[in-house]
């Protein structure tokens, strides 16, 4: 069996310019990832089948974003045992608030590891799970390291040019 990968799922398009960047963290990480657009309240059954199908080809965990009502990271919960991390969309009259709350609140043993919403939560959707990942990948963890470093030097040289400027 080929390496694992992360499949990335959300609800509708419009998700797709947020969970881009879930996308774009981990292939920056070099870790293989495939997207979905499938809906826990359209779709049921072909969400429920992509699951199975992706469990069979090597799938570690998901992914899931969605707004409004945001039931993706739950329905997708329940029918795996893989970890799952949820997106909630900044959509709708409360900009995501619903989808936080909808997202979070799962029933005992039934987890869904819930991050930021919007973009930001996205991207560090693709953080956590290459972080997961990395438990069982020493070279992952490695290039998720140097990543860290890399920002943390970008900071540092930011406070620099600050403080010349300032003299």
């Amino acid at each position: 069996m080929s390496s694992p990968f992360v499949a990335i799922l959300m609800g509708s398009e419009s998700d797709l310019p947020v969970m881009q960047g879930a996308s774009d963290v981990l292939s920056g990480l070099g870790v293989r990832c495939e997207m979905k657009i499938t809906s826990a309240h359209r779709t049921p059954a072909a969400t429920q089948q992509y699951i199975s199908d992706a469990e069979s080809r090597g799938c570690a965990l998901f992914i899931a974003g969605a707004g409004l009502a945001a039931h993706l990271a739950g329905a997708v919960a329940a029918h795996t045992l893989k970890p799952v991390i949820g997106v909630p969309i900044d959509s709708g009259p409360m900009q995501g608030m619903d989808s936080l709350l909808s997202t979070v609140q799962m029933p005992a043993g039934i987890p869904v590891a819930t991050v930021a919403i919007g973009k930001t939560g996205a991207k560090n959707a693709g953080y956590l799970a290459a972080q997961i990942l990395a438990l069982q990948d020493a070279d992952l963890a490695q290039r998720v390291r140097a990543e860290r470093e890399q920002k943390a030097a970008s900071v540092q040289a930011q406070d620099r040019a600050l403080q010349e400027s300032r003299k």
